[in-house]
Parts: structure tokens; C-alpha cells; sequence
């Protein structure tokens, strides 16, 4: 076993040897279910012919009567597997390829087993229990570390499992429950049981090859959390968990209970587009350009993102606008770049919308979904650009009646993902969340977006001429006239111009605020007069709390990387993408600039101005709608009178 760093290889060799023992559990074996029923018939074959069937023997000795006499099983999976297809008698490609994976699967459970009892002294205990000198007072540190070792085979097993099935799914589906039969006295019986319901869930739902393929891997997903839900009240797991366990033949990376992904990139059927053709959003253009470029900072090695450790990193923000302002434009450049950057780099990239097709009317269902879409995203073997389009539909504000169940689930899965207590910002991936009513969003949810992109769409008369020329193509002779095309788009310019904008509020609530902070104090040039003035904002609207405030320096510090990492970086990966960490560090810090007051009060104005141009609007509607309701109840009572009349 050869160690890295914190990173310990599972050797081919002790993998290997493992395989006769897994081949053997895949022909079959006898189980006796104890937590889950059995739900579909064994493929246990006639032990003796003409003996029938008999009652269940129920015991009547006083502490034996709550224990199972369920008879043993036959679990035979190859035979169960080769099953799906009756009208085929040879095996096809895909229940080969789901045998060799299980059998994989175990042979790495087996070598993980095994190394766990070699570094956590379970080996030696083991020993002493066979030859019968295990110390009285070590039994209680022996159990635990079964069950440990059973938690960690269980976990592994399924891990492999999905892992290794991952390239192999297709759009078929497997509804198959929760896991069960989680054992967790030995290892052993561990896989024993797992392959058991394993067993159960391919003779319900393997109806074809498509759906063995699918069954398996939906089980190894459901035995994944289940362990990792165990794993976090048991003990004697230090172990495992502290260090990472390489698998190099299969590219497998086994980090605790974290479940590994395979690092594949998402077929892409979008129509990208150039930054030129997305007219106006100066700043939301400038800074979805720069995302990108960030984003491909990301070390694969070290699993970390320069930009994300020395701060500066969206890794959330939300887009907000007036229907038809280029939202759903800007995805479509942004998602273009990181996958023009990644194909020339060489990497992993994947892109997935989380639409309103993924709230689903099954309870528990639409969470389940929201979790799959973050855990696809965050995987740290891939770029990932994840994007939530029309949120306000998604998900529900809490307390509202009128939100689904799903809509809740969703809330929160995303409130927990995007700034909870487990958050782990590598710097691989970031979400954007898009609406055309930010108001309606819950506003715990909202504030968890580190920046705001207004989306505001084209605003000049140089933005008209350009969007009238790029909409009207080519196929016309009508001349341009006096214009310098697409002159107005160029960013650096534009940007500067837009910040500018913002050394004063744009929103009437937010500039009374400011203006009487600023007649009381004068210029806003030092920390204290900025913290009055954050003070003033927020007993103006009391939503302005803490995270606010992060959010904010989360943007100032974006403000002192206010540099584009060069073309030349991104088309050259040898300049600085397959860079080792430090070097790539070195390089982003020699480019910072230095953080200045206008900075910090632009930052300020830009985001107290959202939440003013969100709050106005939430009451306003409120308002309106109260109005139409009291119109509606004056129109009913005149109606009702002039009948009774």
C-alpha cells in the first residue's frame, strides 16, 4: 500500500486477490432477511424433492420469540441478472458489464475491509478472537469496530457500484426505495445483505437490460446515504475517514462517506453565444466572462481554486430582470466560453438546469431531485455551471400557502447547499439562479446568492442599433449609417462607466438613506462611516443582516481581482492552466489591485439597491393585489344587493 500526501492506494494486487471470494457471493449464498421483507421470490432451487412446505416454527422459550425464523434465501444475482432477458439465453453486453462491476465492487469493499482492520488495529482483535485470547475487557472496542468495518464495506461497496455503472446509465428509470437491510454486525453479513435487497430490487424493477443497469445503480445511491447517515452517530471510523483511498485502474477516489462521481462531461445541445451578441448587461456580461476564466483556475490535484482561497470567488449568484432582458442569453454565453475553455484544456465539463419538471408531486421526491442536480454540479472532478432558470416558480417561499411541497423541498435543499453548515466552496463550479421576480423568492434563499447580476438588457441608443443589427442578420442591403458597431459593447469601457453609475444609489428608498448618512457625516472615506452607513440601511429594511454584509466584501474582493485572465492563458493551458497550485497562485496574486473606498461603496449601493428594487416591489404587488381583492368584494356586494333588490 503506497501513500501520497493524505491519499493511500489500494493496490491492483490486493483488489485482485479478492475476486474469487466476490464471484463466489455473485453465484450464491444463503441470507436470512432481518430489517427488510422479502418482496420478490429466491431463486433457491429444490433441495429435496417431495419434502412440502411447513409452518414457520414460532419459538415459545422467553427472549427467542422476537427473533426471525424467516428461512434462508438463495440469492444467485449472476442467475437473476441473466434473467431479465428470458428469450435471449446468451448474456448480453450490458448484464456482463453490470456482473463484472458487482464483482469489481466487492473485490474493492473486500481490500477496503481489509486495510480498515490493517491501520485501525481490528486485524489483531480478530486474531486474538480466533485463537480464543481476546481480553475480556477489549470486547466492547471489538464490536464497535465491526460495525465500523461493516459501515465501511457497505459504503464502498455502493460506491463502486454507482461509480463504476456511471458511464453506463441511459434515460431508464428506477423507483426503488429506500435501503433496508443495512447490517452492520460484521462485514460479511454487511455485503450478505446488501447483496440480498440488491437481489430483491433487480427481480422488481430489471425488467429489461436498460432497467437492471438503472435498478443497481438507483440501490447503490440509496445504500450510499443510508451508510453515510449511520456513519455519522458510529464510531471508530477515524480510520477510514481520514484519508483518501485511490483505486488508480478504475480512476476511483474513495474520500470517507462522500460519494464519488465520475468525472464525465454532459453533452451540451445549447446555442451558444459570443459575448458581442449579448447587447447591454455591461456588468453581468463583464462579470460572467471573468466566472468563467476563474473557474478554470481550478487544480484537479489539490482540488482547489486559487480564486477561491484568496477570495474573489462567486460560487452563487442571481440574475434578476425584466422579462426578454437576455437571461437566458447570458446562460447561453456563459455555458458557451467554459465549454470552448474546457474541450482546449482537456477537461471535465458539466453543465444541468434545474427546471420546474424536476418538482415532482411524489413526496420526498422533488428534494431527492435538487440533491442529485447540486451533487452532478459540485462534483470536484469536473467544471460544473450549474443554473436554476425562472426560481421564483421552483421554489417556495416558507410559510407559503400556495407553494407545493416540492416547491419547500426544494427550498431547502438549495438554502443547505449553497451556504449550510456542510458547504465546501472548492472553486470547480458555480450556480446561477435567474428570475424576472426576485421578490417572490424565499429571502433567506436569495441572500444566499454572493453576487447580483441585473440583467437590464440593452439601454442605450448604441445598444439599440447594435441588437436591431445583430437581430436583422445579413440576408438585407439596408445600410448601417453613422455608427461604430458593437463599439458601445466593449467591455472594459462599458464597465467602467456602470460602476461609476453606482457611487450613488439608484433605488429612491436607498438614496434618502444615503443622502442623510452622508449629510450627517460627510464624504464616506473611512471603515466607521461605511459601518454607519450599513447600520442606516439596515434599520431601513431589517433583511439587511449579517450575510448581507459577507456578501458585500465577497464582492469587494471579486472588485480586487478586477482583472480578466488573459486569452493567451486559456488558449495556451501550458501558460498557466496545467500549472502546479503554487505557480498558478503566484500568477493570479502578482494581478490583484489594491481595494479602495469607491470600491467598497459601489459594492454597497449595488447590493442595497437589490434588495430595495426587491422589497418595493414585493410590497407593491402586495398592495395591487389587495386593491384588486377589495375591488373584486365592492363589485360582488353590489351585484348581491341589486339581486336581492
Amino acid at each position: 500500500m503506497s501513500i501520497s500526501g493524505n491519499q493511500m492506494e489500494l493496490r491492483e494486487e490486493d483488489i485482485r486477490k479478492h475476486y474469487a471470494a466476490a464471484a463466489a457471493l455473485l453465484e450464491g449464498f444463503d441470507h436470512t432477511p432481518r430489517i427488510a421483507k422479502p418482496q420478490a421470490e429466491g431463486k433457491t432451487p429444490e433441495r429435496s424433492a417431495g419434502i412440502g412446505t411447513r409452518r414457520r416454527f414460532r419459538s415459545t422459550t422467553p427472549g427467542l420469540v422476537t427473533r426471525s425464523t424467516a428461512r434462508p434465501e438463495g440469492v444467485h444475482l449472476i442467475a437473476r441478472i441473466e434473467a431479465a432477458d428470458e428469450e435471449d439465453p446468451l448474456t448480453s453486453p450490458l448484464q456482463a458489464t453490470l456482473q463484472h462491476a458487482l464483482r469489481r465492487a466487492l473485490a474493492i469493499s473486500l481490500a477496503m475491509g481489509e486495510a480498515y482492520a490493517d491501520v485501525s488495529g481490528l486485524g489483531e482483535l480478530k486474531r486474538a478472537n480466533l485463537a480464543g485470547s481476546l481480553d475480556a475487557a477489549r470486547k466492547g472496542e471489538f464490536t464497535e469496530l465491526l460495525a465500523a468495518e461493516a459501515l465501511v464495506s457497505a459504503h464502498v461497496f455502493a460506491n463502486a457500484v454507482a461509480f463504476l455503472l456511471a458511464p453506463h446509465g441511459s434515460e431508464a428509470q428506477a423507483e426503488v426505495g429506500e435501503a433496508e437491510e443495512l447490517l452492520t454486525d460484521n462485514a460479511p453479513l454487511a455485503l450478505h445483505g446488501a447483496l440480498w435487497e440488491l437481489d430483491q430490487k433487480l427481480a422488481l424493477y430489471g425488467t429489461d437490460d436498460a432497467h437492471l443497469i438503472a435498478a443497481a445503480a438507483a440501490y447503490a445511491e440509496q445504500l450510499l446515504e443510508k451508510a453515510a447517515l449511520r456513519a455519522q452517530n458510529a464510531g471508530r471510523l477515524e480510520a477510514f475517514t481520514s484519508a483518501a483511498w485511490r483505486v488508480e485502474a478504475d480512476d476511483l477516489t474513495i474520500s470517507g462517506f462522500d460519494a464519488a462521481a465520475k468525472a464525465k462531461s454532459t453533452t451540451l445541445t445549447m446555442t451558444f453565444k459570443k459575448p458581442h451578441e449579448v447587447v447591454g448587461n455591461h456588468i453581468a456580461k463583464y462579470q460572467a466572462l471573468r466566472l468563467s476564466k476563474m473557474l478554470m483556475a481550478y487544480d484537479f490535484d489539490r482540488r482547489l481554486n486559487p480564486f477561491a482561497e484568496m477570495g474573489g470567488f462567486i460560487f452563487t449568484f442571481m440574475g434578476d430582470g425584466k422579462p426578454g432582458t437576455g437571461k437566458t442569453t447570458l446562460i447561453q454565453m456563459m455555458a458557451g466560453l467554459m465549454h470552448d475553455y474546457c474541450q482546449n484544456a482537456g477537461y471535465a465539463f458539466r453543465y444541468q438546469n434545474f427546471g420546474i419538471d424536476n418538482i415532482d408531486s411524489y413526496q420526498g421526491k422533488s428534494g431527492q431531485n435538487a440533491k442529485s442536480f447540486i451533487q452532478n454540479v459540485i462534483d470536484p472532478g469536473v467544471i460544473g455551471f450549474g443554473t436554476i432558470d425562472d426560481i421564483d416558480q421552483i421554489a417556495g417561499k416558507r410559510g407559503d400557502r400556495q407553494s407545493s411541497a416540492g416547491q419547500q423541498e426544494v427550498t431547502a435543499v438549495f438554502m443547505e447547499a449553497f451556504a449550510g453548515a456542510n458547504t465546501v466552496v472548492r472553486g470547480n463550479c458555480t450556480f446561477g439562479m435567474f428570475s424576472n421576480y426576485p421578490e417572490n423568492v424565499d429571502d433567506a434563499l436569495r441572500q444566499r446568492a454572493g453576487a447580483r447580476f441585473l440583467v437590464d438588457g440593452p439601454q442605450t441608443r448604441e445598444d439599440y442599433i447594435d441588437i436591431l443589427t445583430l437581430l436583422m442578420g445579413k440576408n438585407h442591403a439596408i445600410p448601417l449609417g453613422e455608427h461604430d458597431l458593437y463599439g458601445a459593447q466593449e467591455i472594459r469601457k462599458a464597465v467602467a462607466r456602470s460602476f461609476e453609475a453606482y457611487n450613488r444609489p439608484q433605488e429612491p428608498g436607498l438614496a434618502e438613506v444615503f443622502g442623510r448618512v452622508q449629510d450627517q457625516l460627510g464624504e464616506l472615506d473611512d471603515l466607521a462611516k461605511l459601518g454607519t452607513y450599513l447600520k442606516a440601511i439596515q434599520a431601513a429594511d431589517e433583511r439587511f443582516t449579517g450575510r448581507a454584509i459577507k456578501n458585500i466584501t465577497d464582492a469587494v474582493k471579486v472588485r480586487a481581482m478586477d482583472f480578466e485572465l488573459p486569452d493567451e492563458w486559456m488558449e495556451n493551458p501550458e501558460l498557466f492552466l496545467f500549472k502546479d497550485y503554487e505557480t498558478k497562485s503566484a500568477m493570479i496574486a502578482e494581478l490583484r489591485v489594491p481595494v479602495t473606498v469607491d470600491m467598497v461603496v459601489q459594492e454597497i449601493n449595488r447590493y442595497a439597491d437589490s434588495e430595495f428594487r426587491y422589497a418595493d416591489k414585493s410590497d407593491e404587488v402586495a398592495i395591487e393585489n389587495m386593491v384588486r381583492d377589495f375591488g373584486r368584494q365592492e363589485e360582488a356586494k353590489r351585484r348581491y344587493l341589486e339581486g336581492q333588490g
